[in-house]
């Protein structure tokens, strides 16, 4: 990898609140978004644990990644991260503390919008600090089970990240492609929005399982035979768009901007970090800002 370039690192003007219900837990949580000083990164506080338990949003923190992204260990460890850390880095906010009484966010609609919501209201603030943004020279790429997922080198600092979702012939779903590149408007106003999803038999394991009791199919995207089962999608492609958003979150764990296009055929948060860990083996050359 190379530092492209660098730029001003950002943090919230005023503190911001978010509540709901936990699709894990099915608590009531509330979420408290923190201005924090320079180069402090995102941070996780558990405030609902005696006494109150840290975890920062990056990669060494990673520990699950089945159907949502994993942070910390027991007790002090926070599921379902990936929304909550693709707004702040879709809005291109850097530095911040992120409070919650759960070991989870609330999960709202499956979506990212009402955290971009109130991270707007609060408006971002430039910080005395600089925020590396890199990229690699050559194509990297990770695979498993028939899916995949590559960063290659890009010609500005620019961005870009194109989802193909395939869940095969016989599925409900049919296939969807989204490019986007990434900026907090494209993000605020085309990724933010576009809900989580599964299919019918899957929610009724986790309901086996005593997870998602308290929401309903009118409350999330879960798509039967038919479609969306109770609802209806907000763009034609929204499966994927949400799919661009969660690999916009989970690679955010990296703790620095990356620049390139970034291409998805099937993927999901287990190849979203194992991306990360092989982009974190490549050594940083010395800088070469761009012009």
């Amino acid at each position: 990898m190379r530092r492209h370039t660098d730029r001003q690192q950002r943090t919230l003007g005023r503190p911001a609140e978010v509540r709901g219900v936990g699709f894990l837990t099915g608590a009531d949580v509330r979420l408290r978004f923190l201005p924090a000083p320079p180069s402090s990164g995102v941070v996780f506080v558990r405030t609902d644990l005696r006494p109150r338990a840290t975890v920062a949003a990056h990669i060494d923190q990673v520990t699950g990644t089945r159907r949502r992204t994993t942070l910390g260990h027991p007790p002090a460890q926070v599921g379902l991260v990936e929304h909550v850390l693709a707004a702040l880095a879709g809005l291109r906010v850097d530095n911040c503390v992120v409070e919650l009484n759960a070991p989870e966010p609330p999960g709202l609609d499956g979506s990212a919008g009402a955290f971009v919501d109130a991270l707007l209201a609060a408006k971002a603030v430039l910080q005395p600090a600089w925020r590396p943004v890199l990229g690699v020279t050559e194509l990297v790429t990770v695979t498993a089970d028939g899916a995949s997922l590559a960063l290659g080198p890009g010609r500005s600092d620019q961005f870009v990240v194109s989802y193909f979702l395939d869940y095969g012939s016989c599925s409900p779903l049919g296939r969807h492609t989204c490019t986007r590149r990434i900026t907090p408007q494209t993000f605020a106003h085309e990724l933010a929005r576009c809900r989580t999803f599964l299919l019918e038999q899957e929610a009724a394991e986790l309901r086996r399982q005593g997870v998602g009791l308290r929401v309903t199919t009118s409350d999330l995207l879960v798509i039967g035979p038919h479609g969306p089962i109770d609802n209806q999608y907000r763009y034609a492609d929204e499966t994927a768009r949400h799919k661009v958003l969660d690999v916009v979150g989970d690679l955010a764990l990296l703790g620095a901007d990356l620049c390139g296009h970034v291409v998805a055929y099937r993927s999901g948060h287990p190849l979203n970090i194992a991306l990360l860990r092989a982009l974190t083996e490549v050594a940083v050359q010395p800088a070469r800002l761009a012009a």
